[in-house]
């Protein structure tokens, strides 16, 4: 059975399970999830722990010896399995079967991966972790989902802030959950309990906001042309290549464009998305949603844009890159008739404008 990480500690309060699995990219939630189980296990008598790291120089065979093998005084005990590549291998998966076939009495086993693809996830090792016991996905908390995260982080700290300043501290942690986790304890060190006002927080949180390039995808079909404006703002800051960002851009435009030829051919969601590599359930819901505001038209305008941009990158034209990616996007996200974006558009002064707009300046 799968949960997400904010259903495990109802989870836990009811039951301990013999296995439970845990996965995903987002560390603090994944650190967060291990440890609340470790905690239960241990209030239910569960005292000893061993822990096993499968790196490369890992022999399979402890894992079945482990299992095996008995306390001398037959007490409880956790056996984590960590698993740092999320790929055990041959042998590995072979293990992994037989252990789940027959878990240890008295042990709760915890196995720790990283963010597994689909395809993994279809693997035999997987599918018998899965069916064996509680599997918990540490899935990235979205900008969209991030200002109740942080609330619900502030009310476990007795505070609490309105939807004006949650979005402002949304915007400076973007991307960077453990940061995220850092600057809501900051602000229970800094004021007492109670609502924490926009000033307050304005002054105390850190812009440590962090941008995934593969994340613009998803960013365009939501049209969000101010989160966008800080995207873009934030991959030029952090170094991130032109040629790249304008490969992902592209890559979401040509998606689209097929998305809406197997929609007017009347071809099925499942069918669809294998047809035009749109892979992830979010991305697949996302894409649902929103591809309707785009035309062909729009679609064939932006990929001329965007061979104009390449031509620029390339240094075979003359312009400021950054800013011609900027109006490719937020022309294209927007929806609009392609026009030209006035000249203020440019990267700094964007961001500048889409902060003002959320702190509510004009």
């Amino acid at each position: 059975m799968r949960i997400g990480t904010e259903q495990l500690q109802q989870h836990l309060a009811r039951e301990v399970k013999a296995l439970y699995t845990v996965f995903g990219d987002e560390t603090l939630l994944t650190l967060e999830a291990s440890d609340r189980i470790r905690t239960r296990a241990r209030a239910e008598g569960y005292t000893e722990r061993d822990v096993l790291t499968a790196d490369s120089g890992f022999k399979w065979t402890e894992l079945a010896f482990a299992g095996s093998s008995q306390s001398l005084f037959a007490v409880r005990r956790i056996l984590e399995l960590r698993i740092p590549t999320g790929k055990p291998g041959t042998e590995g998966s072979e293990a992994l079967q037989g252990y789940c076939e027959g878990p240890p009495p008295d042990t709760v086993t915890l196995v720790v991966l990283p963010g597994i693809d689909w395809r993994a996830q279809k693997s035999g090792w997987f599918e018998a972790l899965d069916r064996a016991g509680i599997m918990i996905e540490a899935k990235p908390v979205t900008r969209k989902a991030l200002p109740e995260w942080l609330a619900g982080r502030l009310r476990a700290q007795n505070q609490e802030a309105d939807m004006e300043t949650l979005d402002f501290i949304a915007d400076r942690v973007e991307g960077n959950l453990l940061a995220a986790h850092q600057e809501v304890q900051k602000l229970a060190l800094l004021f007492p309990a109670g609502a924490i006002a926009y000033e307050q927080a304005r002054d105390a949180v850190l812009d440590v906001a962090r941008y995934d390039v593969f994340n613009l995808g998803e960013a365009l079909l939501e049209g969000d042309v101010l989160h966008l404006a800080r995207m873009m703002d934030g991959l030029k800051g952090e170094g991130v290549a032109p040629p790249l960002v304008l490969w992902a851009i592209a890559e979401e435009i040509r998606a689209i464009g097929r998305v809406l030829d197997g929609m007017a051919s009347g071809r099925t969601p499942p069918q669809l998305w294998r047809d035009t590599k749109v892979w992830g359930s979010s991305h697949q819901s996302l894409m649902q949603r929103n591809c309707r505001r785009f035309t062909k038209e729009q679609v064939e305008a932006a990929l001329a844009h965007a061979a104009r941009t390449d031509r620029m990158v390339k240094g075979l034209i003359r312009g400021d890159v950054w800013d011609e990616l900027l109006q490719l996007t937020l022309r294209f996200a927007a929806a609009a008739p392609a026009k030209s974006l006035p000249k203020q558009g440019k990267m700094a002064a964007a961001a500048r404008a889409a902060e003002r707009h959320q702190s509510g300046l004009f």
